[in-house]
């Protein structure tokens, strides 16, 4: 799966999103290893602090059929004019899964007419994780 058809797919699962209150639908897709991609979306809440983001979602399916590690890449979508990236949340879920695996992935940050690509390092620089509680 290219970098092209992981984007599609974050757009394609935003297009689930349940976001009523926010109407900011995001979009989430994990490619791993074994070529497998997982996607999310967002799910809002009307009690505001109970909304679950599109890469935690995605990352909870993945953990939830037995994934633990081998993520890649990821991409996220989302509504505006600039790439959207992962909220600080999501960064510390994905690291979580990323180190289970050894691996830095590469994050795309999708927005109409722009990719900014980037790693999980880059954004969550010298994270707390598994490791951290040896």
């Amino acid at each position: 799966m290219t970098d092209d058809d992981l984007i599609a797919a974050a757009r394609e699962a935003a297009a689930n999103s349940y976001s009523p209150y926010s109407s900011f639908a995001v979009g989430a897709a994990l490619r791993f290893a074994d070529g497998s991609v997982v996607t999310g979306t967002n799910i809002e809440n009307a009690s505001y602090g109970l909304a679950l983001c599109a890469e935690t979602v995605a990352v909870s399916k993945a953990m939830a059929d037995g994934v633990r590690g081998g993520l890649e890449a990821v991409a996220v979508t989302g509504p505006g004019d600039m790439p959207i990236t992962p909220c600080g949340r999501c960064r510390q879920v994905l690291n979580e899964l990323a180190q289970l695996g050894g691996t830095d992935p590469v994050i795309l940050c999708v927005g109409p007419d722009d990719v900014r690509r980037t790693t999980l390092s880059a954004l969550l620089p010298e994270a707390f994780g598994p490791a951290s509680l040896v």
